[in-house]
């Protein structure tokens, strides 16, 4: 079962959404696979640091964040990706890189590629490494409210 806050969370809001469980997986193209979700519609959570401060990149599951897009879509000075040690505990009732791209639930701010926007679904990883959970992409935006800019590299 999806992490009890993420599901509490989108079940007040009204959501409409799709659980989906697979064999154990822990890299998104692996994952997408197992649960039979386009790839284009996975989306990875990754966690950055902006000047200093956790945010989530939320990306297609085959691309790279490109660290350069993202500095210029959040408008900070320095951007990278973060270490494991940076967050290990941020996310509490999630399995490490298990992370959802909800970010507002965990008080951390939330970068989604405008590739992800392209799909009316978004399918990602529900805090576990054996459950996917999709839902509209308006779902996911109207209430992660992400900034929405290029994260990854050009075609």
């Amino acid at each position: 079962m999806p992490a009890t806050k993420l599901k509490d969370f989108l079940d007040a809001n009204g959501v409409k959404y799709v659980t989906i469980h697979h064999s154990v997986a822990y890299t998104a193209q692996e994952v997408a696979a197992s649960a039979h979700v386009r790839g284009k519609e996975m989306a990875k959570t990754v966690v950055v640091r902006l000047d200093g401060q956790l945010a989530l990149a939320v990306v297609p599951a085959a691309q790279k964040v490109d660290v350069r897009r993202l500095k210029e879509a959040a408008g900070a000075a320095v951007a990278e990706i973060a270490a494991e040690q940076d967050f290990r505990t941020s996310f509490p009732e999630c399995d490490l890189g298990a992370m959802p791209p909800f970010g507002n639930l965990y008080g951390i701010p939330v970068y989604a590629d405008t590739r992800l926007a392209e799909d009316e679904e978004i399918a990602f990883n529900a805090c576990s490494h054996t459950e996917v959970m999709r839902l509209a992409f308006k779902d996911f935006e109207r209430l992660a409210q992400p900034k929405v800019a290029p994260l990854t590299f050009a075609r």
